[in-house]
Formats: C-alpha cells, sequence, structure tokens
C-alpha cells in the first residue's frame, strides 16, 4: 500500500470514529493554540516597544555625567577621594566638572566619519502664559535651549511650517521656535502670521520676551504618549538659541549630558564603550564624577531579550499540553490496534510486511496530529491576533513559531504512534485472524 493511499486509509477511520478522533485532537490543539497565541501577543509586544523606542532614536548615544562609584575611587577613608569623603559633597556637578564645547570639538575631531552630530541641550523650565481670548487660562511650555543638531532631527519627525529653525550662530538673540499648537492657544492667528511677532512668558516669576522665528508641526502622538491631550495640558515644547538659555539660567558653558549622532552602518554597541571610553579620560583626575555612555539600542536588546524569554518560558508551559495529547495519541492509537486486530491479520494474510502495517499506522497517527495542529495553530493565530488588537499592538504572527508547531505536530505523531503502530507490526497473522 503506497503513501498516499494510507493518507486516505487514515482519513477514513478518522471519519469513522469522529468524537474519538477529536478527543484526541484536544490536547495537541489547546497546546499548540497556547504557544502561537503566546508568540503572537509577544511578537507584537516586542515589535510595539521596538518601533516606539526607534523613534526616540535607537541609534543615539546618550552621554552624562555620573557620580563614581566605590570600584571608580582611590584612597583610603580620608584621602583620594574616596566614598567616605564624597559623602559630605555636594550631590550637583560643580562648572568645572560640566561636559564642555572643547570636548566635544575634540571628540568630533577623533572620529570624523563616525559621529554625524552631538546635540546639546540646556533645560530651562516652564514657561507659562495667557490662552489666547481667555486672560483666566493659562498655558504651560517647556522651554529648552538646543543646538541645530537637535533640531535637524527634530525636522524629520515634525517638519517646519512656517519661519526657520534656529542656527548655531544666533548667539544670545530672544528668537524661538514654537509648535503650531502654541500658536493657535496664545497667539490665535496663522501660523505664517506669528513669525516675528512676540510672546512674552514668565519663566521662574519673571517675564521674558521673544520673537517667533519658526513654527513646527505639531505632533499628536507625542502629546499622547507624555501628557494630556487636553487644550488646557498640553505638552509643548519651546526651543530657544543655547546662548539664550545659558543668559537666562546662569548656567555655566557646560553640560551634564549630550546626544550623539552616530553616521550609518557603525556599530552602535561597540561605539558607545568607545565614546564611554574617551570622555571618562577627561575625569581620571575627578573624584567625585565620570562619564557612562548609554544607548536604546542596547535597552531595545535588553526588553526584546526579557519578553522573549518570557514569552518562552510560558510556551515551555503551554507546551505540557502537547505532551499529554501526545499520551493521548498514543493511547487512542492503542485501542485501535486492538479493535482492528483481525483487520490487521487479513492484510499479513495477504502478504503484507510489518514495515507496511508499522507505516500505515504511523500515518494514521501523524495525520490525526497534523489535523490537531492545522486547527491550533488557526485558533492560535485567531487568539493572539484578538488579544493584541485588545492591547493596541498590531497583530504579529511568527511565521517560525508556526513552522515549529506543525513540525512539533508531526513529531508527536511518530513519536507516541510508534508504539501501537509497531505493537499492530508485530502481530501474529494466524493469532490476529483468531481475535473477536
Amino acid at each position: 500500500m503506497g503513501f498516499f493511499e494510507n493518507i486516505v486509509l487514515a482519513l477514513g477511520n478518522l471519519r469513522a470514529n469522529k468524537m474519538r478522533s477529536l478527543l484526541t485532537m484536544l490536547g495537541i490543539i489547546i497546546g499548540i493554540a497556547a504557544v502561537i497565541a503566546i508568540e503572537t501577543i509577544g511578537s507584537s509586544m516586542t515589535g510595539a516597544v521596538t518601533d516606539s523606542m526607534s523613534g526616540l532614536g535607537v541609534s543615539n548615544i546618550t552621554v552624562s555625567l555620573t557620580q563614581k562609584s566605590e570600584e571608580d575611587s582611590s584612597g583610603g577613608f580620608f584621602g583620594g577621594g574616596g566614598v567616605a569623603l564624597r559623602l559630605f559633597m555636594d550631590s550637583n556637578p560643580s562648572d568645572s566638572d560640566l561636559l564642555t564645547d572643547a570636548m566635544v570639538e575634540e571628540y568630533m575631531a577623533a572620529f570624523p566619519d563616525t559621529v554625524a552630530a552631538v546635540q546639546k541641550t540646556l533645560q530651562v523650565g516652564s514657561a507659562t502664559l495667557d490662552k489666547y481670548g481667555d486672560s483666566g487660562t493659562t498655558i504651560t511650555a517647556s522651554v529648552s535651549g538646543v543646538n541645530r543638531a537637535v533640531l535637524d532631527e527634530l525636522d524629520g519627525d515634525t517638519p517646519l511650517l512656517a519661519g526657520r529653525w534656529l542656527r548655531d550662530d544666533d548667539g544670545d538673540r530672544r528668537i524661538c521656535v514654537v509648535s503650531e499648537k502654541f500658536v493657535e492657544q496664545t497667539m490665535g492667528c496663522s501660523n505664517a502670521e506669528a513669525v516675528g511677532q512676540r510672546v512674552t512668558l514668565n519663566i521662574s516669576g519673571m517675564p521674558y520676551a521673544f520673537y517667533v522665528a519658526g513654527v513646527y508641526t505639531y505632533d499628536d502622538e507625542s502629546a499622547s504618549m507624555f501628557g494630556s491631550t487636553d487644550d488646557d495640558a498640553i505638552q509643548t515644547e519651546m526651543y530657544i538659541p543655547l546662548d539664550t538659555a545659558r543668559a537666562i539660567t546662569g548656567s555655566a558653558a557646560g553640560y551634564e549630558s549630550l546626544t550623539v549622532q552616530v553616521a550609518g552602518g557603525v556599530d552602535i554597541n561597540d561605539f558607545v564603550t568607545t565614546t564611554g571610553e574617551f570622555f571618562s579620560s577627561y575625569y581620571t583626575r575627578n573624584d567625585t564624577w565620570t562619564v557612562e555612555a548609554s544607548s536604546l539600542s542596547s535597552m531595545v536588546e535588553e526588553l526584546t531579550s526579557m519578553l522573549s524569554t518570557i514569552s518562552l518560558g510560558i510556551s515551555a508551559i503551554a507546551a505540557i499540553s502537547l505532551l499529554v495529547g501526545g499520551i493521548g495519541v498514543m493511547n487512542i492509537m492503542t485501542v485501535s490496534v486492538t479493535e482492528r486486530t483481525r483487520e490487521i491479520g487479513t492484510r499479513k494474510a495477504l502478504g503484507a510486511p510489518n514495515t507496511a502495517i508499522r507505516l500505515q499506522f504511523i500515518t494514521e497517527a501523524v495525520v490525526l496530529c497534523l489535523l490537531g495542529g492545522a486547527i491550533g495553530v488557526a485558533l492560535g493565530v485567531a487568539i493572539g491576533a484578538a488579544l493584541a488588537a485588545f492591547v493596541g499592538f498590531a497583530a504579529r504572527a511568527s511565521l517560525t513559531s508556526i513552522a515549529v508547531a506543525v513540525g512539533f505536530s508531526m513529531a508527536i505523531g511518530v513519536f507516541f504512534g510508534y508504539y501501537p503502530a509497531n505493537k499492530a507490526a508485530k502481530l501474529d497473522p494466524i493469532e490476529a485472524l483468531r481475535y473477536e
């Protein structure tokens, strides 16, 4: 009997015992559906987190000041900048501890083909001003001093609608770039009309006047992530020149953190280490502060690995039902062999070799498991997609997990079907024909 004849015979036997076949497949269906559903929701979560973080600059490196740990310090209890001595020091860096423009210039000169730009930001604080047409309501905007590199990256996601971006040679001019939402709420005019107009803000209790140099597109998605979308509580950014920010805050010409934009094709993980070592070399004689470099890329990898581990652990638990389903297949096939003993005896009396009998029952077990696997895959994908949609993620069913599930179904059929198939093949044809 050929391969296809065995499949036809297997389908016929399964059709003749529909209820028993369905109950046999139930463990396999539940196990595979659970594994596929978990993999789908896990892939969806991982993809959503990765996509979200990609928009925040996965290829960027953050360089920031950090206090030295005990391992970084040398000396005894009272000397060498040891930890005991630093306990009495200010937790804020002094002007001499800050990262400087000179360090940045040397860094860019050392890696001209690797570093695309260095973003510099100085937080000024929150500014308040009256909402247009309603003197009783105030609007809050976050004011930051930035260099052109910050705005160049911003331009890709929130393009300019009117006017111009700030330039590095703007010095300490009282100009600003605001969002279209800022214009709508506080100025009550078109974006083009807002350019050149004066706005007065209250920053830390002091009034400051700025002239609008440009208006950029307001990002509703970022607002919903980091703040309320209510018109009276919109989170909007206002950008001013770095020197202007220093004049307002009285800050020294230095930074507690910088963001490095890496050129395309660079191994970000290796260059993070190189960047950290470069800047920390300036702090070898500093008893309190050093520099650390990090990137969102490594954070994304760690998060992805963590989510994958969790999904794998849950999938392993769900896979136990596959083992139970396999044992059920073996038991049912053993019963089937017993019920069809006379049929086996007839085939062997007509000259069927042991291999043909064994292949017949293994094929039947594989077909049984494949049908259960197919139903389980379809059910798992549907459940996974529904759960992903419920939590707001795009469904991403893993083709690899589907292929593994189907292959595992076949393996279960072969492994658990071999014992009853081998038992059938070894039956004595005379004894089998006498079986009642």
